[in-house]
């Protein structure tokens, strides 16, 4: 994740991360689900006219990241990068010239991330381009979804900070400063934080997807009121 001007830390539509999950998965240990860890980066921080132009992920089995598993695309946003979300994460007109457009670059997304739990930091931020499309690519991200936001929340407390170099700071995760604010960096640094905060979710009484997710919806509020 990243921001430059606006902090992207203030878009919290929580909505977003609303999905039924199957009671299998509800009662499943958190350990023993298969997640993918993605993130974007976006030709600016407004969902609704602003477009990808990098998609990364990384699948995190049985608490550890699948390195042989990854998804890293640049994306051809359909429009002109501004300088200023260049100058955040390099990502220049001429890079994505050729890639795969949106819709094409979410189809083959969608595909990767079936059957897992999505997890992102800021998760709103990054399920508000990927629902846009959904209608256009014939298909739903309809899996549950993890916000480490908000498990930094439950863990540290709402009056901590939450941004990724916080979290990752505070969990000893190094993020090479050349794959910061690119996808697939603040994706694997995702990854690192989430697979680390595992235990400790469990260890404060949410042994399971469907406590967490509950847990989620009390945050949530809080986090909306202080907003």
């Amino acid at each position: 994740p990243r921001a430059t001007g606006p902090s992207r830390d203030v878009l919290y539509d929580f909505d977003l991360l609303d999905a039924e999950i199957p009671e299998d998965m509800a009662t499943a240990s958190l350990r023993a689900l298969s997640y993918v860890v993605f993130d974007t980066e976006t030709t600016g921080l407004n969902p609704a006219s602003d477009e990808i132009c990098q998609i990364a992920a990384i699948r995190v089995t049985d608490g550890k990241l699948v390195d042989a598993e990854r998804f890293d695309m640049l994306v051809n946003p359909g429009r002109k990068i501004p300088a200023a979300s260049t100058a955040v994460h390099h990502i220049t007109d001429a890079m994505v010239a050729d890639a795969p457009d949106v819709a094409a670059a979410l189809t083959r997304f969608h595909a990767f991330a079936q059957g897992c739990v999505l997890v992102a930091h800021n998760a709103p931020f990054d399920m508000a381009f990927l629902r846009r499309r959904e209608r256009e690519i014939g298909a739903r991200f309809d899996q549950p979804i993890l916000d480490t936001v908000l498990c930094s929340a439950i863990l540290y407390g709402q009056s901590a900070e939450h941004t990724l170099d916080a979290l990752c700071e505070r969990l000893g995760i190094a993020i090479p400063e050349a794959d910061r604010h690119t996808a697939i960096g603040d994706a694997i640094g995702t990854a690192e934080a989430f697979r680390k905060m595992i235990p400790m979710l469990e260890a404060a009484d949410l042994p399971n997807l469907g406590a967490l997710i509950r847990a989620f919806d009390r945050h949530s509020r809080l986090i909306e009121h202080l907003n």
